[in-house]
């Protein structure tokens, strides 16, 4: 090959290469979610970013740390930096409701993910467990591992958080229909592992001979456990929510925790991105806004197949 038809060659590849990566920007995705401490919201980030990157889109990834302050800072971010779409596990049903507002107005469509806002047309799509459905599971396992009776403790998540209720309303929905299961003893610990363990430990002082904690999340549960541990309660069933690894690995040791409710996070978040991309592409909405995804039992008979928060089967 002479000199001249080499450079043109060169020339030609690095415009083709140039033109692929202009192509395959299609702009910036911003991604928020609650604290990545928490493995749940880290795995919603995660497969946001990946579908989002796979897609062709940059991304930027943040989180609110539940923070109603630094979630709106992080819209009016997006919205200077032009993003094209916001992806977004909220910080509060209602104080999400206004920063949405104008994130729309200025042509930044939201796809919300795990938790719902508090009024519908602001957001394109709220993609979120049927909590309802999920508690409703976890309760009826949790009663069949206590034989239908015994004392019981409930952990609730944070109370501006809808799931949160919503949970707690599944749970009882079950559980009372069991007259011989009594709840003792139901606190806040604010989806924390830290604050689920003080809160087990000041109950176990009062409640020493309870059978059963069914809490409102796994990280919770995690705390709860530890707890339990540590004052020798090794017999103490418990029952959590989310589907985290780490309660996997308790399930299989055949530790107290006994089972879990998974949210599928890592594919509702992919499917948001998916949404969006749509969105974008065709000009209008490819779902309806509202759309649950049904939840799955995780116990002994399936917990080997649960990994970040996706079943395999």
């Amino acid at each position: 090959m002479n000199r001249t038809l080499l450079k043109t060659s060169l020339l030609a590849a690095m415009l083709a290469s140039s033109a692929s990566l202009y192509a395959a920007d299609n702009g910036l995705i911003a991604i928020i979610t609650p604290s990545h401490d928490n493995p749940f919201f880290k795995a919603e980030a995660d497969g946001a970013a990946a579908k989002a990157k796979e897609l062709g889109y940059t991304t930027l990834v943040a989180s609110h740390d539940d923070d109603v302050n630094k979630q709106n800072q992080l819209i009016e971010t997006a919205i200077a930096r032009k993003a094209k779409a916001i992806i977004l596990d909220n910080a509060g049903a209602d104080a999400t409701v206004g920063p949405l507002e104008k994130a729309k107005t200025a042509g930044v469509p939201a796809f919300l993910i795990d938790r719902e806002i508090n009024k519908t047309g602001i957001a394109v799509a709220q993609i979120v467990s049927n909590n309802y459905q999920g508690a409703q599971l976890g309760a009826e396992k949790f009663a069949k591992l206590l034989d239908g009776k015994g004392k019981y403790v409930e952990l609730l998540g944070r109370q501006s958080d809808t799931n949160a209720h919503v949970r707690s309303q599944g749970y009882h929905d079950v559980l009372d229909d069991y007259p011989e299961m009594k709840m003792v003893a139901q606190q806040t610990a604010n989806w924390s592992q830290t604050e689920a363990f003080n809160r087990m430990e000041a109950i176990l002082q009062t409640q020493p001979d309870i059978v059963g904690v069914i809490s409102g999340n796994d990280t919770m549960a995690l705390g709860a456990e530890a707890a339990l541990k540590a004052a020798g309660k090794t017999n103490v069933i418990v029952v959590g929510f989310d589907g985290s690894d780490y309660v996997r690995d308790s399930i299989t040791a055949k530790s107290n925790i006994k089972a879990t409710v998974l949210q599928p996070g890592w594919e509702q978040a992919q499917m948001a991105v998916v949404q969006a991309d749509y969105f974008l592409k065709n000009g209008k909405a490819k779902e309806q806004e509202k759309q649950l995804m049904d939840c799955v039992l995780i116990d002994e008979s399936n917990a080997a197949q649960l990994k970040a928060f996706s079943l395999n089967k």
